[in-house]
Protein backbone atom coordinates (compact mmCIF):
# COMPACT_ATOMS: atom_id res chain seq x y z
CA UNK A 1 0.00 0.00 0.00
CA UNK A 2 1.40 3.33 -1.56
CA UNK A 3 1.01 5.44 2.14
CA UNK A 4 2.25 2.32 4.47
CA UNK A 5 6.46 3.51 5.10
CA UNK A 6 7.52 0.79 7.22
CA UNK A 7 6.68 -1.52 10.44
CA UNK A 8 4.92 -4.02 8.28
CA UNK A 9 5.92 -6.61 10.30
CA UNK A 10 5.33 -5.55 13.93
CA UNK A 11 1.38 -5.24 13.98
CA UNK A 12 -0.67 -6.64 16.91
CA UNK A 13 -4.16 -6.58 17.34
CA UNK A 14 -5.11 -5.26 20.67
CA UNK A 15 -2.54 -5.63 22.16
CA UNK A 16 -1.65 -3.72 25.34
CA UNK A 17 -0.53 -0.52 25.57
CA UNK A 18 3.05 -1.72 26.99
CA UNK A 19 3.82 -3.68 23.82
CA UNK A 20 2.80 -0.54 21.78
CA UNK A 21 5.71 1.40 23.87
CA UNK A 22 8.09 -1.61 23.15
CA UNK A 23 7.18 -1.91 19.33
CA UNK A 24 7.40 2.25 19.24
CA UNK A 25 10.93 2.28 21.47
CA UNK A 26 12.25 -0.46 18.38
CA UNK A 27 10.73 2.12 15.76
CA UNK A 28 12.73 5.11 16.71
CA UNK A 29 15.98 3.53 17.79
CA UNK A 30 17.74 1.88 14.71
CA UNK A 31 20.37 2.91 12.95
CA UNK A 32 20.59 6.48 13.40
CA UNK A 33 21.97 5.83 16.94
CA UNK A 34 25.23 4.29 15.66
CA UNK A 35 26.53 7.21 14.17
CA UNK A 36 25.22 9.53 17.06
CA UNK A 37 28.23 8.88 19.22
CA UNK A 38 30.79 10.35 16.42
CA UNK A 39 28.05 13.37 15.89
CA UNK A 40 28.11 13.81 19.97
CA UNK A 41 31.87 14.17 19.97
CA UNK A 42 32.54 16.49 16.77
CA UNK A 43 30.00 19.09 18.10
CA UNK A 44 31.05 18.78 22.07
CA UNK A 45 28.86 17.27 24.46
CA UNK A 46 26.86 19.81 26.03
CA UNK A 47 25.76 21.58 22.39
CA UNK A 48 24.96 17.71 21.76
CA UNK A 49 22.85 16.84 24.82
CA UNK A 50 20.97 20.84 24.72
CA UNK A 51 20.24 19.83 21.20
CA UNK A 52 18.72 16.31 21.93
CA UNK A 53 16.68 17.34 24.11
CA UNK A 54 14.96 19.99 21.94
CA UNK A 55 15.29 17.80 18.94
CA UNK A 56 13.02 15.26 21.07
CA UNK A 57 10.51 17.81 22.62
CA UNK A 58 9.60 18.59 18.87
CA UNK A 59 9.72 15.21 18.06
CA UNK A 60 7.38 14.26 20.38
CA UNK A 61 4.90 17.75 19.70
CA UNK A 62 4.57 16.71 16.18
CA UNK A 63 3.66 12.57 17.25
CA UNK A 64 0.99 14.03 19.28
CA UNK A 65 -0.02 16.25 15.94
CA UNK A 66 -0.02 13.30 14.15
CA UNK A 67 -2.03 11.39 16.57
CA UNK A 68 -4.88 13.79 16.16
CA UNK A 69 -4.97 14.17 12.43
CA UNK A 70 -5.26 10.19 12.84
CA UNK A 71 -7.95 10.90 15.73
CA UNK A 72 -9.65 13.02 12.93
CA UNK A 73 -9.57 10.83 9.96
CA UNK A 74 -11.39 8.36 11.79
CA UNK A 75 -13.76 10.62 12.49
CA UNK A 76 -14.46 11.75 9.04
CA UNK A 77 -14.62 8.34 7.94
CA UNK A 78 -17.12 7.44 10.65
CA UNK A 79 -19.15 10.20 9.60
CA UNK A 80 -19.00 9.46 5.70
CA UNK A 81 -20.05 5.91 6.90
CA UNK A 82 -22.82 7.16 8.64
CA UNK A 83 -23.85 8.89 5.84
CA UNK A 84 -23.50 6.04 3.53
CA UNK A 85 -25.73 4.24 6.03
CA UNK A 86 -28.75 7.06 5.98
CA UNK A 87 -29.03 7.04 2.28
CA UNK A 88 -29.12 3.26 2.31
CA UNK A 89 -32.06 3.93 4.96
CA UNK A 90 -33.61 7.12 2.76
CA UNK A 91 -33.71 4.53 -0.56
CA UNK A 92 -35.94 1.28 1.63
CA UNK A 93 -37.65 3.70 3.28
CA UNK A 94 -40.63 3.73 0.79
CA UNK A 95 -41.23 0.33 1.38
CA UNK A 96 -40.93 0.03 5.34
CA UNK A 97 -42.70 1.52 7.97
CA UNK A 98 -41.16 4.12 10.32
CA UNK A 99 -41.39 1.51 12.95
CA UNK A 100 -39.11 -1.17 10.79
CA UNK A 101 -36.71 1.44 9.74
CA UNK A 102 -35.98 2.32 12.93
CA UNK A 103 -35.27 -1.06 14.16
CA UNK A 104 -33.43 -1.58 11.17
CA UNK A 105 -31.17 1.13 11.81
CA UNK A 106 -30.56 0.33 15.35
CA UNK A 107 -29.53 -3.18 13.83
CA UNK A 108 -27.66 -2.12 10.69
CA UNK A 109 -25.46 0.47 12.80
CA UNK A 110 -24.62 -1.85 15.38
CA UNK A 111 -23.73 -4.39 12.81
CA UNK A 112 -21.66 -1.95 10.82
CA UNK A 113 -19.60 -0.02 13.35
CA UNK A 114 -16.19 -0.96 14.14
CA UNK A 115 -16.08 -3.89 17.39
CA UNK A 116 -13.41 -1.60 19.00
CA UNK A 117 -15.83 1.09 18.92
CA UNK A 118 -18.78 -0.38 21.04
CA UNK A 119 -18.73 0.82 24.19
CA UNK A 120 -20.94 -0.17 27.07
CA UNK A 121 -22.75 3.18 27.89
CA UNK A 122 -23.68 5.91 25.33
CA UNK A 123 -22.58 6.53 21.64
CA UNK A 124 -18.91 5.63 20.45
CA UNK A 125 -16.90 8.78 20.24
CA UNK A 126 -16.19 9.83 16.79
CA UNK A 127 -12.57 10.21 17.28
CA UNK A 128 -12.02 7.10 18.31
CA UNK A 129 -8.49 5.58 16.60
CA UNK A 130 -10.16 2.19 15.25
CA UNK A 131 -8.75 2.68 11.26
CA UNK A 132 -5.51 2.37 10.83
CA UNK A 133 -5.12 5.52 8.34
CA UNK A 134 -1.75 5.90 6.85
CA UNK A 135 -0.25 9.45 6.75
CA UNK A 136 -0.45 9.31 2.43
CA UNK A 137 -4.82 8.44 2.92
CA UNK A 138 -4.53 11.51 5.79
CA UNK A 139 -2.58 13.66 2.97
CA UNK A 140 -5.07 13.03 0.71
CA UNK A 141 -8.21 13.45 3.06
CA UNK A 142 -6.57 16.86 4.15
CA UNK A 143 -4.10 18.62 1.24
CA UNK A 144 -4.96 19.38 -2.02
CA UNK A 145 -3.25 17.92 -5.07
CA UNK A 146 -0.09 19.76 -4.57
CA UNK A 147 0.08 18.94 -1.20
CA UNK A 148 -0.66 14.95 -1.38
CA UNK A 149 2.10 15.57 -4.76
CA UNK A 150 4.07 17.09 -2.44
CA UNK A 151 3.86 14.87 0.39
CA UNK A 152 5.12 12.04 -1.34
CA UNK A 153 7.97 13.55 -2.74
CA UNK A 154 9.21 13.98 0.84
CA UNK A 155 8.86 10.52 1.69
CA UNK A 156 10.49 9.45 -1.35
CA UNK A 157 13.21 11.44 -0.77
CA UNK A 158 13.23 10.19 2.43
CA UNK A 159 13.32 6.61 1.35
CA UNK A 160 15.83 6.68 -0.96
CA UNK A 161 18.52 8.78 2.09
CA UNK A 162 17.22 5.53 3.95
CA UNK A 163 18.20 3.23 1.11
CA UNK A 164 21.65 4.77 0.46
CA UNK A 165 22.62 4.59 4.02
CA UNK A 166 21.65 1.18 4.11
CA UNK A 167 23.50 0.12 1.00
CA UNK A 168 26.88 2.09 2.26
CA UNK A 169 26.87 0.45 5.78
CA UNK A 170 26.89 -2.56 5.08
CA UNK A 171 29.85 -3.03 2.53
CA UNK A 172 31.58 -0.26 4.96
CA UNK A 173 30.97 -2.53 7.82
CA UNK A 174 32.26 -5.36 6.02
CA UNK A 175 35.34 -3.76 4.53
CA UNK A 176 36.06 -2.37 8.14
CA UNK A 177 36.25 -5.92 9.45
CA UNK A 178 37.67 -8.05 6.90
CA UNK A 179 40.08 -5.97 5.54
CA UNK A 180 41.74 -5.32 9.13
CA UNK A 181 41.75 -9.38 9.73
CA UNK A 182 43.11 -9.51 6.11
CA UNK A 183 45.67 -6.64 7.89
CA UNK A 184 47.00 -8.78 11.05
CA UNK A 185 44.87 -5.42 12.47
CA UNK A 186 42.75 -7.40 15.16
CA UNK A 187 45.25 -7.20 17.89
CA UNK A 188 48.87 -6.25 16.81
CA UNK A 189 48.44 -2.77 15.31
CA UNK A 190 47.97 0.23 17.61
CA UNK A 191 44.76 1.51 17.69
CA UNK A 192 45.48 5.08 16.53
CA UNK A 193 45.96 3.83 12.80
CA UNK A 194 44.05 5.65 10.41
CA UNK A 195 43.27 4.68 6.85
CA UNK A 196 42.86 5.73 3.25
CA UNK A 197 40.43 4.45 0.64
CA UNK A 198 43.75 3.97 -1.13
CA UNK A 199 45.35 1.42 1.74
CA UNK A 200 45.40 -1.85 0.33
CA UNK A 201 43.05 -4.62 2.10
CA UNK A 202 43.72 -8.09 0.05
CA UNK A 203 47.16 -8.41 -2.10
CA UNK A 204 46.02 -5.46 -4.89
CA UNK A 205 43.43 -4.97 -3.87
CA UNK A 206 42.49 -1.71 -2.47
CA UNK A 207 40.10 -0.82 0.78
CA UNK A 208 38.02 1.05 -1.72
CA UNK A 209 37.77 -1.93 -4.15
CA UNK A 210 37.10 -3.72 -1.73
CA UNK A 211 34.13 -1.78 -0.75
CA UNK A 212 32.56 -1.97 -3.94
CA UNK A 213 32.76 -5.67 -4.23
CA UNK A 214 31.18 -6.00 -1.56
CA UNK A 215 28.37 -3.10 -2.86
CA UNK A 216 27.81 -5.37 -5.64
CA UNK A 217 27.61 -8.53 -3.62
CA UNK A 218 24.97 -6.85 -1.70
CA UNK A 219 23.18 -5.62 -4.52
CA UNK A 220 22.84 -8.79 -6.56
CA UNK A 221 21.79 -10.34 -3.34
CA UNK A 222 19.25 -7.66 -2.09
CA UNK A 223 18.01 -5.78 -4.91
CA UNK A 224 16.01 -8.69 -6.62
CA UNK A 225 13.97 -8.17 -3.71
CA UNK A 226 12.54 -4.80 -5.41
CA UNK A 227 11.25 -6.62 -8.36
CA UNK A 228 8.80 -8.74 -5.66
CA UNK A 229 6.80 -8.60 -2.75
CA UNK A 230 8.32 -8.83 0.93
CA UNK A 231 5.52 -10.92 2.88
CA UNK A 232 5.60 -12.72 6.61
CA UNK A 233 8.61 -10.63 7.60
CA UNK A 234 7.85 -10.32 11.56
CA UNK A 235 9.67 -13.12 13.27
CA UNK A 236 12.55 -12.10 11.18
CA UNK A 237 12.19 -8.46 12.77
CA UNK A 238 11.80 -10.05 15.93
CA UNK A 239 15.21 -11.65 15.49
CA UNK A 240 16.70 -8.67 14.49
CA UNK A 241 15.18 -6.29 17.08
CA UNK A 242 16.64 -9.11 19.94
CA UNK A 243 20.43 -8.92 18.06
CA UNK A 244 19.47 -4.61 17.71
CA UNK A 245 19.56 -4.53 21.70
CA UNK A 246 22.03 -7.59 22.55
CA UNK A 247 24.56 -5.10 20.80
CA UNK A 248 23.53 -2.22 22.09
CA UNK A 249 23.32 -3.56 25.74
CA UNK A 250 27.31 -5.32 25.11
CA UNK A 251 28.71 -1.91 23.90
CA UNK A 252 26.94 0.29 26.58
CA UNK A 253 28.51 -2.37 29.34
CA UNK A 254 31.90 -2.79 27.54
CA UNK A 255 32.46 1.26 26.99
CA UNK A 256 31.09 1.63 31.14
CA UNK A 257 33.71 -0.91 32.15
CA UNK A 258 36.31 0.50 30.26
CA UNK A 259 35.81 4.24 31.58
CA UNK A 260 35.57 2.39 35.32
CA UNK A 261 38.98 0.83 34.95
CA UNK A 262 40.24 4.48 33.81
CA UNK A 263 40.85 3.23 30.16
CA UNK A 264 38.48 5.98 28.76
CA UNK A 265 40.62 7.66 26.45
CA UNK A 266 37.50 10.34 25.77
CA UNK A 267 38.22 14.31 26.67
CA UNK A 268 35.13 15.71 24.28
CA UNK A 269 35.02 19.85 24.28
CA UNK A 270 32.19 21.48 25.30
CA UNK A 271 30.69 22.83 22.27
CA UNK A 272 32.36 22.67 18.71
CA UNK A 273 29.20 24.88 16.65
CA UNK A 274 30.70 23.55 13.47
CA UNK A 275 29.45 20.08 14.07
CA UNK A 276 26.17 20.97 14.56
CA UNK A 277 24.93 20.41 11.53
CA UNK A 278 25.74 16.71 11.37
CA UNK A 279 24.42 16.42 14.61
CA UNK A 280 21.22 18.29 14.23
CA UNK A 281 20.68 15.78 10.92
CA UNK A 282 21.75 12.61 12.98
CA UNK A 283 19.13 13.51 15.71
CA UNK A 284 16.26 14.13 13.77
CA UNK A 285 17.00 11.09 11.59
CA UNK A 286 17.48 9.34 15.07
CA UNK A 287 13.63 10.32 16.34
CA UNK A 288 12.19 9.50 12.69
CA UNK A 289 9.09 7.16 13.96
CA UNK A 290 5.86 9.90 12.44
CA UNK A 291 5.74 7.88 9.26
CA UNK A 292 4.58 4.79 10.83
CA UNK A 293 2.65 5.71 13.80
CA UNK A 294 -0.84 4.71 12.37
CA UNK A 295 0.45 1.05 11.77
CA UNK A 296 1.51 1.11 15.49
CA UNK A 297 -1.08 3.04 17.16
CA UNK A 298 -4.28 2.10 15.90
CA UNK A 299 -4.07 -1.96 16.89
CA UNK A 300 -3.39 -0.64 20.78
CA UNK A 301 -6.71 -1.48 22.82
CA UNK A 302 -6.45 1.07 25.50
CA UNK A 303 -5.81 4.71 24.29
CA UNK A 304 -7.14 6.27 27.23
CA UNK A 305 -3.56 7.63 28.30
CA UNK A 306 -1.59 7.57 24.97
CA UNK A 307 0.03 10.68 24.79
CA UNK A 308 1.07 10.80 28.46
CA UNK A 309 2.69 7.47 27.51
CA UNK A 310 4.21 8.13 24.42
CA UNK A 311 5.46 10.88 26.72
CA UNK A 312 7.33 8.16 29.23
CA UNK A 313 8.46 6.87 25.73
CA UNK A 314 10.33 9.92 24.59
CA UNK A 315 11.99 10.15 28.14
CA UNK A 316 13.41 6.37 27.61
CA UNK A 317 14.30 7.13 24.43
CA UNK A 318 16.35 10.16 25.67
CA UNK A 319 18.13 8.02 28.26
CA UNK A 320 19.17 5.88 26.25
CA UNK A 321 20.82 8.18 23.37
CA UNK A 322 22.46 10.00 26.24
CA UNK A 323 23.88 6.42 27.95
CA UNK A 324 25.07 5.48 24.77
CA UNK A 325 26.65 8.65 23.18
CA UNK A 326 28.27 9.78 26.62
CA UNK A 327 29.31 6.26 27.48
CA UNK A 328 31.13 6.18 23.82
CA UNK A 329 32.80 10.06 23.78
CA UNK A 330 34.48 9.59 27.38
CA UNK A 331 35.53 5.84 26.40
CA UNK A 332 37.20 6.87 22.80
CA UNK A 333 39.22 10.34 21.69
CA UNK A 334 36.82 11.94 19.29
CA UNK A 335 39.23 11.35 16.38
CA UNK A 336 39.08 7.47 16.43
CA UNK A 337 35.08 7.33 16.94
CA UNK A 338 33.97 5.43 13.60
CA UNK A 339 30.70 6.17 11.88
CA UNK A 340 29.58 3.31 12.89
CA UNK A 341 30.24 3.22 16.09
CA UNK A 342 29.92 -0.70 16.88
CA UNK A 343 32.83 -0.77 14.84
CA UNK A 344 35.40 0.68 17.84
CA UNK A 345 34.64 -2.66 19.21
CA UNK A 346 35.54 -4.51 16.29
CA UNK A 347 39.60 -4.33 17.87
CA UNK A 348 41.35 -6.78 20.01
CA UNK A 349 42.17 -4.15 22.55
CA UNK A 350 38.70 -3.05 22.96
CA UNK A 351 37.12 -6.56 22.71
CA UNK A 352 39.91 -9.57 23.67
CA UNK A 353 36.90 -12.16 23.00
CA UNK A 354 36.64 -12.86 18.88
CA UNK A 355 33.07 -14.07 18.74
CA UNK A 356 32.00 -10.76 20.04
CA UNK A 357 34.25 -8.94 18.37
CA UNK A 358 33.14 -10.11 15.33
CA UNK A 359 29.29 -9.84 16.43
CA UNK A 360 29.52 -6.20 16.47
CA UNK A 361 31.37 -5.58 13.91
CA UNK A 362 29.05 -7.58 11.80
CA UNK A 363 25.72 -6.18 13.42
CA UNK A 364 24.95 -3.77 10.94
CA UNK A 365 25.35 -5.93 8.08
CA UNK A 366 22.40 -8.39 9.90
CA UNK A 367 20.07 -6.18 10.52
CA UNK A 368 20.59 -3.58 7.86
CA UNK A 369 20.24 -6.78 5.51
CA UNK A 370 16.74 -7.72 6.82
CA UNK A 371 15.39 -3.74 6.55
CA UNK A 372 16.76 -3.31 2.96
CA UNK A 373 13.90 -5.08 1.19
CA UNK A 374 11.40 -3.69 3.07
CA UNK A 375 12.47 -0.60 2.61
CA UNK A 376 13.29 -1.18 -0.88
CA UNK A 377 9.26 -2.54 -1.52
CA UNK A 378 8.09 0.47 0.34
CA UNK A 379 9.84 3.25 -1.77
CA UNK A 380 8.38 0.64 -4.84
CA UNK A 381 4.95 1.22 -3.89
CA UNK A 382 4.99 4.82 -3.29
CA UNK A 383 6.76 5.84 -6.74
CA UNK A 384 3.49 3.49 -8.33
CA UNK A 385 1.21 5.71 -5.62
CA UNK A 386 2.91 8.97 -7.03
CA UNK A 387 1.81 8.54 -10.80
CA UNK A 388 -1.66 6.40 -10.29
CA UNK A 389 -4.46 7.64 -11.79
CA UNK A 390 -7.83 6.76 -10.59
CA UNK A 391 -9.31 3.68 -12.65
CA UNK A 392 -5.89 2.92 -14.56
CA UNK A 393 -3.27 0.49 -14.22
CA UNK A 394 0.56 0.01 -15.46
CA UNK A 395 1.68 -1.80 -18.03
CA UNK A 396 3.62 -5.01 -16.94
CA UNK A 397 7.31 -3.59 -18.07
CA UNK A 398 6.26 -0.56 -16.16
CA UNK A 399 5.13 -2.00 -12.82
CA UNK A 400 7.72 -4.71 -12.98
CA UNK A 401 10.83 -3.26 -14.14
CA UNK A 402 10.73 0.11 -14.39
CA UNK A 403 9.70 1.29 -10.60
CA UNK A 404 12.18 -1.26 -9.27
CA UNK A 405 14.72 0.08 -11.38
CA UNK A 406 14.33 3.74 -10.38
CA UNK A 407 13.91 2.81 -6.79
CA UNK A 408 17.20 0.21 -6.61
CA UNK A 409 19.54 2.53 -9.30
CA UNK A 410 20.02 5.45 -6.96
CA UNK A 411 20.92 4.49 -4.07
CA UNK A 412 23.26 2.07 -5.14
CA UNK A 413 24.92 5.07 -6.89
CA UNK A 414 25.43 7.12 -4.04
CA UNK A 415 26.59 4.17 -1.87
CA UNK A 416 29.20 3.74 -4.97
CA UNK A 417 31.04 7.03 -4.39
CA UNK A 418 30.76 7.70 -1.11
CA UNK A 419 30.50 5.77 2.41
CA UNK A 420 30.99 8.64 4.44
CA UNK A 421 27.61 7.70 6.79
CA UNK A 422 27.39 10.51 9.11
CA UNK A 423 26.84 13.01 6.30
CA UNK A 424 24.58 10.49 4.22
CA UNK A 425 22.53 10.10 7.86
CA UNK A 426 23.19 13.86 8.25
CA UNK A 427 21.77 15.09 4.92
CA UNK A 428 18.79 12.57 5.25
CA UNK A 429 17.61 13.89 8.46
CA UNK A 430 18.32 17.58 7.79
CA UNK A 431 16.21 17.55 4.62
CA UNK A 432 13.50 14.86 4.21
CA UNK A 433 13.49 13.83 7.94
CA UNK A 434 12.77 17.55 8.46
CA UNK A 435 10.09 17.58 5.80
CA UNK A 436 8.33 14.45 7.55
CA UNK A 437 9.37 14.83 11.40
CA UNK A 438 8.12 18.29 10.89
CA UNK A 439 6.49 19.61 8.11
CA UNK A 440 3.70 17.13 6.93
CA UNK A 441 3.20 16.91 10.96
CA UNK A 442 2.17 20.53 11.28
CA UNK A 443 0.13 20.90 8.11
CA UNK A 444 -2.05 17.67 8.68
CA UNK A 445 -2.92 19.00 12.33
CA UNK A 446 -3.41 22.26 10.87
CA UNK A 447 -5.69 21.17 8.13
CA UNK A 448 -7.53 18.49 10.11
CA UNK A 449 -8.69 21.01 12.88
CA UNK A 450 -10.28 23.32 10.75
CA UNK A 451 -11.61 20.56 8.23
CA UNK A 452 -13.29 18.96 12.07
CA UNK A 453 -14.58 22.29 12.49
CA UNK A 454 -16.76 22.62 9.68
CA UNK A 455 -17.79 19.08 9.81
CA UNK A 456 -18.47 18.53 13.00
CA UNK A 457 -18.98 22.35 14.77
CA UNK A 458 -17.16 24.13 17.43
CA UNK A 459 -18.68 22.14 20.11
CA UNK A 460 -16.99 18.73 19.22
CA UNK A 461 -13.78 18.20 20.91
CA UNK A 462 -11.12 15.51 19.61
CA UNK A 463 -10.81 13.39 22.70
CA UNK A 464 -6.96 12.55 21.20
CA UNK A 465 -6.37 16.86 20.46
CA UNK A 466 -2.42 16.99 21.01
CA UNK A 467 -1.86 19.37 24.40
CA UNK A 468 -0.02 21.79 21.95
CA UNK A 469 -3.54 22.69 20.98
CA UNK A 470 -2.75 26.54 19.46
CA UNK A 471 -2.17 27.03 16.33
CA UNK A 472 1.21 29.04 17.92
CA UNK A 473 3.06 25.51 17.68
CA UNK A 474 1.98 24.59 14.34
CA UNK A 475 3.37 28.03 13.11
CA UNK A 476 6.61 27.52 16.04
CA UNK A 477 7.41 23.84 14.29
CA UNK A 478 6.98 25.10 10.82
CA UNK A 479 9.63 28.00 11.62
CA UNK A 480 11.77 26.21 13.20
CA UNK A 481 11.71 23.78 10.00
CA UNK A 482 11.85 26.52 7.76
CA UNK A 483 15.23 28.10 9.99
CA UNK A 484 16.91 24.47 10.01
CA UNK A 485 16.46 24.43 5.81
CA UNK A 486 18.07 27.91 6.06
CA UNK A 487 21.20 26.67 8.57
CA UNK A 488 22.01 23.30 7.41
CA UNK A 489 21.62 25.04 3.71
CA UNK A 490 23.78 27.84 4.39
CA UNK A 491 26.33 25.30 6.43
CA UNK A 492 26.91 23.06 3.57
CA UNK A 493 27.41 26.08 0.90
CA UNK A 494 29.82 27.68 3.90
CA UNK A 495 31.94 24.37 4.50
CA UNK A 496 31.75 23.88 0.23
CA UNK A 497 33.43 27.59 -0.08
CA UNK A 498 36.09 27.17 2.58
CA UNK A 499 37.09 23.80 0.68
Amino acid sequence: RGGQITSSGLECRLCRFQVGLVYMFNLIVGTGALTMPKAFATAGWLVSLVLLVFLGFMSFMTTTFVIEAMAAANAQLRWKRMENLKEEEDDDSSTASDSDVLIQDNYEQAEKRPILSVQKRGSPNPFEITDRVEMGQMASMFFNKVGVNLFYFCIIVYLYGDLAIYAAAVPFSLMQVTCSAAGNDSCGVEADTKYNDTDRCWGPLRRVDAYRIYLAIFTLLLGPFTFFDVQKTKYLQILTSLMRWIAFAVMIVLALVRIGHGQGEGHPPLADFSGVRNLFGVCVYSFMCQHSLPSLITPVSSKRHLTRLVFLDYLLILAFYGLLSFTAIFCFRGDSLMDMYTLNFARCDVVRLAAVRFFLGLFPVFTISTNFPIIAVTLRNNWKTLFHREGGTYPWVVDRVVFPTITLVPPVLVAFCTHDLESLVGITGAYAGTGIQYVIPAFLVYHCRRDIQLAFGCGVSNKHRSPFRHTFWVGFVLLWAFSCFIFVTANIVLSETKL
